[in-house]
């Protein structure tokens, strides 16, 4: 498939399927319209016959810096069906191999999703974060939940709570990625993994990941529900309001009264 835009591209070959985000000069942050692009792709990658393996990338210097705050603000996600929450779904839920490669910043959503990937490598300049408390939020793509199990609880309550940058080492030291590479090296390297899982039999990487995640299924998609209740009503309110419309005013944000 092709995508409607350039901000995401999407590429098959030889039974890899990669969704490269290609939004450079925002930062590959992401805006409703990439959602519903990836959530679409992983729908037709699903289904088909040649795609075997997923393998999400950046730019060398930057994976994505989160949300596009200004789409956000003016599409919130209201309902399930919400692009963001398509693709979460999807990507949560996907049967076949998921790979990602990460370079640079990884803000919010570019750090949460790789927690439903099967494999990632990371850049020696990658830095991921979880600032959802800095905005007046909560975390999601059942990051509340993941997280803790990943890392322990304190290593979780560093990363959610104060929701500042952790580099590629600590991010290897905790299992969230696989190897760190030059970012030069790095998409280059996740692509010759997907070729490999490619050429194994679909069948048994598939039953392999629904056994290993079956456990987590059903309690994934409940957090991931109660967190974006949450989500969507603390977007409404003052800790939120304040916090991006600091940002928005280039301003440090003042929650002393909330």
């Amino acid at each position: 498939m092709n995508s409607k835009d350039n901000d995401i591209l999407i590429h098959a070959e030889s039974g890899v399927m990669t969704i490269t985000f290609n939004r450079v000069e925002k930062k590959n942050s992401i805006s409703s319209a990439m959602y519903a692009t990836m959530a679409d792709a992983l729908v037709e990658a699903e289904k088909s016959s040649v795609v075997r393996v997923v393998v999400f990338q950046g730019h060398e210097a930057v994976f994505s810096a989160g949300n596009d705050i200004g789409d956000f603000l003016n599409g919130p996600p209201a309902t399930e069906e919400s692009p963001v929450y398509r693709f979460l779904h999807a990507i949560s839920t996907f049967p076949k191999p998921v790979l990602a490669s990460v370079c640079g910043p990884a803000v919010g959503i570019g750090t949460t999703m790789l927690f439903h990937c099967d494999l990632v490598y990371a850049g020696d300049n990658a830095a991921f974060s979880m600032p959802f408390v800095n905005l007046g939020l909560c975390p999601e793509a059942a990051s509340s939940l993941l997280v803790p199990q990943m890392m322990g609880y304190h290593r979780a309550a560093e990363a959610l709570l104060l929701g500042e940058p952790f580099m590629a080492e600590a991010a290897l030291e905790v299992g969230l990625v696989n190897r760190v590479l030059p970012p030069l090296e790095a998409n280059n390297y996740a692509q010759a993994i997907a070729k490999k899982l490619a050429a194994k039999p679909l069948s048994s990487l598939v039953e392999t990941k629904r056994l290993m995640k079956k456990g987590l299924a059903t309690t994934v998609r409940a957090q991931m529900s109660e967190e974006g209740t949450s989500f969507g009503r603390m977007l409404r309110e003052p800790a939120a309001k304040e916090a991006f419309g600091a940002f928005l005013e280039k301003r440090k944000p003042d929650f002393t009264q909330m």
